[in-house]
């Protein structure tokens, strides 16, 4: 690639100097000497874009636009030299090192002893690695240009309140540098803590889906689950809000038509939403799929689900479907009381029980039940590597 790059250059009207380049930065790929480029309509490219052509292969385009964006100027390479080397010496590879420079390349003159090394220190005091702090850095090299003590370490702690663990905490932030740059974050976490959400609920929220923690509504949302009967230090609550915001409104309401279509009144939704949040995050299809199935082929109440969502939740091929056989060909038996029987209790719960109450227990037709089943299984099994 440089080889090309070096090829190209020669095709260019501009003049080049040749001199001794006393730090490669690519050391991989050492260049004997360092160019700097003269065009024809100027007396001189600046330094600090000679030295971005030459220690990274960029473009003369790219070098000139991040010099004049980001106001970048030294007069030798001293400076920038030192910064590398720094950054070589905590584990930094070539490649990090150009991505971050490309974003930031102000870190050129700084001064790393002062800028960057506190920061370094902090992150290894809480157990992140020299690898763990460089992968933070490549993707938001921002973290080394605000302040340690009034954003850095005031995010940490606050995440660290909740997730009780400096593992945890750091795996978090380097997935959502949000926490570090932006306000609502922290406001979101107080607002959460004023109404009485649990730190645990929060804890999840954090751990399952940390932008929900940023969400602009924040305060409307929590009203509204408050409404609908959900108590805020209970588990569920925190599941609602995750359902709440993972799917847009629009998309909701067309989940809410889709039951509706079925039998279900709003009031089913809600029932259904409070017994088990997740089941908002449903697909359209599989929503139609169920039912379909439950009421037209089983020919069984579609209000029924209602009371048990977490159906929703569940495969239907190899759940749904292999179960319903077997306690289809039970209730044409008469070997179930359907007035004592709960329709959706047999898909609740482990293989393991299944097996015991609905088909071992019946010993006469055990093995054509087990038959039944297994044969279900199966092909919802093939079906899946047909599939990939």
């Amino acid at each position: 690639m440089f080889n090309l790059w070096r090829h190209k250059t020669l095709l260019n009207p501009v003049t080049f100097s040749l001199s001794l380049n006393p730090n490669p930065f690519f050391h991989h790929y050492p260049l004997p000497f360092s160019l700097h480029f003269c065009t024809n309509t100027s007396n001189s490219t600046s330094f600090a874009v000679s030295y971005l052509i030459n220690n990274f292969g960029f473009s003369p385009q790219s070098a000139s636009k991040l010099c004049s964006t980001y106001n970048v100027s030294f007069k030798t390479a001293q400076k920038p030299d030192s910064v590398l080397n720094f950054f070589r010496n905590y584990g930094f590879s070539d490649t990090q090192l150009r991505d971050i420079i490309a974003k930031s390349p102000r870190l050129l003159s700084c001064d790393p002893s002062k800028r960057v090394l506190p920061k370094f220190q902090f992150f290894l005091s809480k157990g992140a690695s020299e690898a763990d702090i460089a992968n933070l850095v490549n993707k938001y090299p921002i973290v080394l240009s605000i302040s340690l003590e009034n954003r850095i370490i005031p995010a940490y702690e606050l995440v660290y309140r909740f997730l009780k663990s400096h593992k945890d905490t750091y795996q978090l932030l380097n997935y959502n540098s949000n926490f570090f740059v932006k306000t609502r974050a922290k406001h979101n976490m107080r607002v959460l803590v004023e109404n009485g959400v649990s730190d645990s609920n929060i804890a999840r929220i954090l751990r399952l889906r940390s932008r929900t923690i940023e969400n602009p509504d924040m305060v409307k949302l929590l009203k509204e689950l408050k409404d609908l009967g959900f108590n805020p230090s209970k588990s569920p609550f925190g599941i609602a809000l995750l359902a709440k915001t993972t799917v847009r409104k629009t998309l909701w309401e067309k989940k809410v038509d889709a039951f509706k279509k079925w039998g279900w009144s709003d009031e089913d939704v809600h029932k259904a939403f409070r017994l088990q949040p997740f089941c908002m995050l449903t697909s359209i299809g599989k929503i139609n799929i169920l039912m379909s199935f439950w009421v037209n082929q089983l020919g069984w109440d579609a209000r029924a689900l209602a009371k048990e969502p977490a159906l929703f939740l569940l495969s239907f091929e190899k759940r749904i479907i292999p179960r319903a056989q077997v306690v289809q060909f039970l209730l044409k038996k008469d070997l179930l009381r359907r007035k004592n029987l709960s329709l959706t209790r047999p898909f609740i719960g482990p293989d393991k029980l299944f097996l015991d109450k609905f088909i071992k227990r019946f010993k006469e037709e055990s093995s054509d039940l087990l038959k039944l089943y297994e044969e279900k299984l199966k092909l919802a099994y093939t079906t899946d590597k047909t599939c990939i």
